[in-house]
């Protein structure tokens, strides 16, 4: 799950050290909530994906929450609400419906983390 998650946060426009301690600390602690939460004594290969996406997601959480998330490379611009081409005019999608770049970087943030949690019901066993 390490080497998909790297490459998700290099695809977002993160640099990641291949031996970087939070993200190492990170996989434990997704292995381990998965596991957890399956109640599996290892993670489904099925879950691979969602637990890499989790890692990505807990990292840029962990980064942002402490000021370390340099932003340079993630592109987080307001989509263009509107091109005039005469007199050029372009109209910005700020207060018309769309949200800040923060808050679209929250969004993201928490979709890593939860939005495909529910795929951990299809793994799941029963305890005795």
């Amino acid at each position: 799950m390490r080497e998909q998650a790297v490459a998700l946060l290099e695809a977002l426009g993160l640099t990641v050290a291949a031996d970087d301690a939070l993200l190492g600390f990170i996989v434990s602690s997704v292995t381990e909530r998965i596991k957890n939460e399956t109640n599996q004594t290892a993670v489904p290969e099925g879950l691979t994906y969602v637990g890499a996406e989790m890692i990505a997601g807990e990292y840029l959480n962990a980064l942002k929450g402490s000021g370390q998330l340099n932003m340079d490379g993630i592109d987080l611009e307001a989509a263009v609400k509107q091109i005039q081409e005469g007199d050029t005019n372009i109209v910005f999608a700020i207060g018309a419906g769309s949200s800040t770049p923060e808050q679209r970087l929250d969004a993201l943030i928490a979709y890593l983390i939860t939005g495909r949690t529910r795929e951990f019901i299809r793994y799941r066993r029963l305890l005795w």
